[in-house]
């Protein structure tokens, strides 16, 4: 593939390597994939450094799970020693937009639910937007709620006596609360529609699911 060629191609990021195992150059891969054969079938992959946006193709030679992680043992051609290794720490894997395995029927890919706005069917109300999908059991959605709660202000202390010191340290600025986002099982029962072309994807949230209080001491 020429250079023009990477440079009109649309990425997907399978996989970023977090370490390295043993002495011959294998490699530990976080999945950012819900497809193990993006590491376990061998083929070419996609590399790409730190900052760099033009990967370049390596061969996968080989795969496996770690068994409770999410994170895959991988050899790559020519990369046969811990140095080599270690020196690819933080790059990413990367595979071309169409490549994409066969789904079945409800499955999708996690790029594609990015994004999608959600709304409860029961009242109609778009309630936020999907920003991660997480994998524990079942999986899960990730809804920044568009409704944030409203922060408690809290009184002002009184700073006249205490010292300077102590003053500059008091009155820093609190940092601003992380926007409140609520995660959503799922399965058929909660997420029972999903349409791509529109951009959303219909909830209904058990009772007391989108009952969100702001946490003031973070």
């Amino acid at each position: 593939m020429s250079n023009s060629e990477q440079n009109e191609v649309q990425w997907i990021e399978i996989g970023t390597i977090v370490g390295v195992k043993g002495l011959k150059g294998e490699l530990r891969v976080h999945s950012d994939s819900d497809f193990p054969e993006r590491f376990e079938q061998p083929g070419t992959r996609w590399l790409q450094a730190p900052n760099n946006i033009s990967p370049q193709a390596i061969e996968l030679l080989r795969g496996q799970r770690l068994p409770g992680k999410n994170v895959y043992v991988v050899k790559l051609k020519g990369i046969d020693n811990r140095d080599r290794a270690e020196a690819l720490r933080d790059y990413t894997l990367l595979v071309p937009q169409g490549d994409r395995p066969q789904l079945e029927e409800d499955e999708y890919h996690v790029s594609d639910l990015i994004d999608l706005e959600a709304i409860d069917r029961r009242t109609g109300e778009a309630i936020g937007k999907v920003i991660d999908v997480f994998t524990a059991g079942n999986d899960l959605l990730e809804v920044q709620l568009y409704n944030q709660p409203t922060p408690e202000i809290k009184e002002v202390p009184d700073l006249s006596a205490i010292s300077r010191k102590s003053k500059r340290r008091k009155q820093r600025s609190p940092k601003p609360p992380k926007p409140a986002t609520v995660l959503i099982p799922f399965v058929k029962e909660i997420v029972p529609a999903i349409d791509l072309e529109s951009g959303r994807v219909e909830i209904v949230p058990p009772p007391g699911l989108l009952e969100i209080e702001l946490d003031n001491e973070k």
